[in-house]
């Protein structure tokens, strides 16, 4: 008997009985015929005609093994899908006729066994009270590996991608068969997992025989996936199966490139990225020039982009400027993190997404995602969009929030003169020093602290630099600092979809305590189950007796949000603080800054929610030059496994080993 014959067989046929005769253990193909163009599909009886609103994948979770019905339903999914394997290995042979015979020897061994595995699938469903045919079936496999124009496609569709995946889900799903007593089908699935293995194997043989010389099997396999299929379709929705892929002839290089891999499965992922300078950008547009990273600046970009997983999720994306690294993401995942799909900028361009999410919508986020813009569905709320206006990212957003309050006690006066901004100075120095912050400054940068015995010509430079490039200055008086919060909101559209651009509604997010040095920078972020459980007594009654905490920052100050930001949509920050006044009671400036962007406090907020569920966590940006060589091993080295209770563990969100200057560092207590 022919290869070509029993291959034209088992591809179109339309009866089962045909399609599953077993195909003889030896063949002839000493004449492989022309090749065959692509039909639209298999050869199907009637009821296992495929169609893409067939049954999916939905397996049944541990405790719904011992269910018949739901134990039945994936068998099914499984029987086609092994059927579909069979019928695209006989398209194989019939495509590509002058394919090297040794390979053709393999495809065809590996047919026969599927079709095998097609039959044993098909006892245990039966067992389990369900027929082949009962359900609608899928063409999902067909649909993405059928169009192959070389062999090289067919093992890096087939072998390398879904049969490598079977090696994750038949090993793992024997082993929970066999706990539930079901012996049965745990002996079909470690079956077809040693089959799976030499599958696997032969599509590496040819992959290597015919990828690039100079590739890594890795590199080749990227370039050889064409969206939607990618390197994270090659593992299966269970624990990845290292030891399978060894046994299969993948590389070590192979393998762990894989096991950081991902990719949304299902969901339109939302494009992340992180533009830390929003501020900078906004003040360089204001004056027509283009912004010039300093090397502080450029690090705080590159060594801190990472902060992103912290409000995305798994199904989304991350555009950064450097890939962390493999060994930094399989830190990150032994450590408890769930990894997004991490691109770098320029890829992924015409490929459908559910939003696009920068850290701020200032100048250089609106320039690199506008190339995504045509890729988000009208539907979704985070489309592209122009640049926010420069108010919005001023220190004058916080002083009109201010005054939107009515508040008159102890707030930041914002001034464009240089006149005018002299003449408050010397004011407010009467009654003791004074802060001056730039109109951008972000995160403490770009502060002047004016002391009330010093003359004040000696700040007339800065003052006339600052005016020149940020077109004004915030003067507060400076206030003997006690502890700084942060109030946390996201605004979304409502409305009708021709008011969702115009209308905004404010969300409270959570609290936050900030953790800042004498002069205001930035140091980190402290979240509790309950906000407030571990502030000084003192504080923590003034706040929640006197100062009416919770009614300024939960209702209060979320509809003066929405009055001024109008048609926003996005996160936003209130930093505000308790101060001690001359007389040694506690006062609360209600507001010191309004962030209109993502902000780190919602970073440190968002981490205890994924990480930390019912335990307080802090969240700190260090400088690498302050921690030694030991410290930095530290933090390299300390993961955790999710079925671990450790407190205490310090996590660097980003790789100190080859961050420039800033490390992000997670702890949970």
């Amino acid at each position: 008997m022919q290869m070509r014959e029993v291959a034209e067989r088992i591809l179109f046929a339309d009866s089962l009985e045909e399609k599953l005769l077993l195909a003889p253990e030896s063949v002839s193909d000493h004449t492989p015929g022309k090749s065959v163009g692509l039909p639209d599909g298999p050869g199907r009886p009637q009821e296992l005609m495929i169609t893409a609103k067939g049954v999916r994948g939905d397996f049944p979770g541990v405790h719904k093994l011992d269910d018949d019905h739901e134990r039945g339903r994936m068998l099914h999914f499984l029987a086609n899908h092994e059927l579909l394997a069979a019928e695209l290995m006989a398209l194989v042979l019939l495509k590509f006729p002058d394919a090297p015979k040794e390979f053709r020897q393999g495809v065809y061994e590996t047919m026969r066994e599927e079709q095998m595995h097609t039959l044993m699938y098909m006892r245990r469903m039966k067992d389990c009270g369900i027929s082949f045919g009962e359900l609608p079936v899928n063409d999902y496999f067909w649909r993405l590996i059928a169009p192959m124009e070389t062999p090289m496609d067919f093992v890096s569709r087939l072998s390398l991608t879904f049969e490598q995946a079977n090696l994750d889900f038949s090993k793992h799903y024997a082993k929970l068969f066999r706990q539930v007593g079901d012996t049965g089908t745990a002996a079909v699935l470690e079956k077809i997992y040693l089959d799976e293995i030499n599958h696997v194997g032969h599509g590496v043989k040819w992959f290597r025989k015919w990828k690039a010389e100079g590739e890594t099997d890795w590199q080749a396999f990227n370039k050889s996936l064409t969206f939607p299929l990618a390197p994270a379709k090659a593992k299966g929705l269970a624990p990845f199966n290292a030891e399978g892929r060894r046994l299969a002839g993948l590389d070590e290089d192979f393998i762990s490139n894989l096991e950081v891999c991902e990719q949304s499965r299902g969901r339109t992922p939302i494009l992340h990225w992180y533009n830390p300078n929003a501020e900078n950008h906004a003040a360089a547009a204001r004056s027509g020039k283009r912004y010039q990273a300093n090397k502080a600046e450029l690090a705080i970009e590159e060594d801190l982009e990472l902060v992103a997983l912290a409000w995305c999720r798994r199904d989304d994306m991350i555009m950064v400027r450097n890939h962390p690294g493999r060994e930094h993401l399989a830190y990150l995942k032994k450590a408890g993190f769930e990894l997004p799909e991490i691109v770098e900028a320029g890829q992924s361009a015409g490929r459908k997404l559910g939003g696009l999410r920068p850290w701020a919508w200032s100048p250089d986020a609106s320039e690199m995602l506008h190339p995504y813009a045509g890729d988000v569905s009208e539907k979704q709320p985070w489309q592209w969009r122009e640049p926010l206006p420069s108010l919005w990212f001023s220190k004058e957003i916080g002083v009109r929030l201010s005054e939107h309050l009515g508040l008159k006690d102890d707030v930041g006066v914002f001034a464009k003169d240089f006149d005018a901004v002299v003449a408050i100075v010397e004011e407010l120095r009467s009654e003791g020093d004074v802060l001056l912050k730039a109109a951008h400054a972000c995160a403490g940068r770009g502060h002047k602290r004016v002391k009330s015995h010093e003359p004040l010509e000696e700040y007339h430079p800065w003052l006339r630099k600052v005016l020149e490039n940020h077109g004004g200055v915030c003067i507060e008086p400076w206030l003997e600092r006690i502890m700084d919060f942060s109030a946390l909101y996201e605004m979304k559209s409502t409305g009708s979809k021709e008011t969702a651009n115009k209308v905004s509604e404010v969300f409270f997010i959570g609290m936050t305590e900030m953790e800042n040095d004498a002069n205001g920078r930035f140091l980190g972020t402290r979240v509790d189950q309950k906000w407030g459980a571990t502030l000084d007594l003192e504080v923590k009654q003034f706040l929640f007796r006197e100062a009416n905490v919770n009614k300024w920052y939960r209702e209060t100050i979320p509809t003066a949000i929405a009055d001024l930001l109008t048609g926003y949509v996005g996160p936003v920050g209130v930093d505000a603080m308790v101060y001690r006044k001359a007389d040694g009671s506690l006062a609360l400036r209600h507001v010191i800054e309004l962030n209109v962007r993502m902000t780190m406090g919602r970073v440190a907020k968002e981490l205890q929610k994924k990480y930390a569920a019912g335990r307080s966590g802090s969240f700190r940006i260090l400088r690498k030059k302050s921690l030694s060589k030991e410290q930095i091993s530290t933090l390299c080295s300390q993961v955790i496994h999710n079925d671990e209770n450790v407190n205490n563990l310090s996590i660097a969100v980003n790789n100190p080993e080859t961050a420039k200057e800033f490390i992000a560092v997670w702890e949970s207590y």
